[in-house]
């Protein structure tokens, strides 16, 4: 392994010199190698000439002097990373990307099924001439019955059964307001790189990964697969309400909703005690999670009426004393404003010149934490560097 790729600076983290070749565009790849940037690995994101599908996704954008409108879908998931333009219809930029791959620790790539063969890219071709290669591969369906379809979170949303799952309960199905299985499936590529390199560390062998949307999305709906597989009980819309816990939703006070949250029984008696009415928690019919389920209508008109008699930010307060989880119905600026005030900085800077706000590494690292070194790159940025390095090693 080069510990110092590309001449980079030791990052200190704990992927420090591990050396991506981020041949993904849009959501899911990019956001897996976004995470191992900021754990220390040189990540070269090879774009073609019309760079990531999501550099133009706008609005929303960030104004810049020099680039231009730059979609802030495109800064959310490449920070850390260097951008190099190869045209892979070019025979002399297929040998560059070719040797990018031969040199790399990993591979990432979300090329059509087959796509990546035609260009020499694939995992038996790279693996050839790097056989301790660790290679990524994200689809959409699959790489066999699924080969022939197109990758979107949204599509996976709707053939998985989430949509199904989600809105009113007479009304029509509702996607996510996030790509949740791009997102997730992201985090699952990383984790699996991760384990692989530390394979690859005890052994020496490199190896294939391959993951999907549709795949990650039956994992990802947990409960509700289970139901199913184990139980043949296939879900329904339910609102906010949920299947197996009540209460668990937004429930009306005098002046708006406020999620409330009794996760089990002792919660429910918490919750019943500062509500005034402590006898609710007694009441056969009330007394168990499976109780409440049971009688969820009766239970329901009890809690509002009490709920009505007092404002949200009252009944928060009195709520979230008890140790009953609650709280307000954000907007996206209050969700970061609650982050803040909770001392957790969700949002960090970039050392370069050109930084801007990104959201923070979700996760804390007592002895290698995340590192921000580089805003998300303009396209082709440092296409001069990359190759000039491709030359010079060759």
């Amino acid at each position: 392994m080069d510990h110092s790729p590309l001449g980079d600076d030791p990052t200190g983290g704990p992927l420090d010199g591990v050396l991506v070749a981020d041949f993904s565009r849009v959501l899911a790849g990019p956001y897996a190698t976004m995470m191992l940037a900021d754990l220390g690995a040189t990540v070269v994101k090879v774009e073609g000439p019309g760079g990531d599908d999501t550099r133009t996704w706008k609005p929303p954008a960030v104004s810049d002097p020099e680039q231009g409108d730059i979609s802030t879908y495109y800064l959310s998931i490449n920070r850390n990373k260097r951008s190099v333009v190869l045209d892979l219809t070019d025979p002399g930029d297929v040998a560059a990307a070719r040797e990018l791959a031969r040199r790399a620790d990993v591979v990432v790539e979300n090329f059509r099924p087959g796509a990546a063969a035609r260009f020499g890219l694939d995992h038996d071709s790279v693996a050839a001439g790097n056989p301790g290669v660790v290679y990524c591969s994200i689809t959409g369906f699959g790489a066999r019955g699924g080969a022939h379809l197109a990758g979107y979170d949204l599509l996976v949303q709707a053939v998985s059964g989430l949509m199904s799952l989600t809105g009113d309960v007479d009304g029509p199905p509702f996607r996510a307001g996030v790509a949740v299985f791009d997102v997730l499936t992201g985090l699952h590529a990383a984790l699996a790189v991760g384990a692989a390199l530390r394979h690859r560390e005890r052994t020496g062998q490199g190896q294939l990964l391959e993951t999907n949307l549709l795949s990650v999305a039956m994992s990802t709906l947990v409960n509700q697969t289970e139901a199913y597989v184990a139980a043949g009980a296939v879900g329904r819309r339910m609102g906010n309400a949920h299947p197996s816990v009540f209460p668990y939703q937004p429930m009306p006070t005098a002046d708006g909703d406020l999620i409330v949250i009794a996760g089990n029984d002792g919660q429910f008696r918490k919750l019943a005690a500062v509500l005034g009415d402590p006898a609710m928690a007694q009441d056969p019919r009330f007394a168990t999670m499976s109780d409440r389920i049971g009688h969820r209508e009766e239970i329901e008109q009890r809690l509002r009426a009490r709920l009505a008699t007092r404002t949200a930010q009252e009944w928060y307060d009195a709520i979230t004393a008890a140790g009953v989880p609650c709280g307000p119905i954000n907007t996206v600026d209050g969700g970061v404003a609650l982050a803040e005030e909770l001392g957790l900085d969700p949002v960090v800077r970039a050392d370069d010149a050109a930084a801007v706000p990104t959201v923070r590494n979700p996760v804390g690292w007592s002895v290698t934490p995340p590192s921000y070194r580089r805003s998300p790159p303009s396209l082709g940025a440092d296409s001069a560097e990359v190759r000039a390095w491709l030359d010079q090693n060759g």
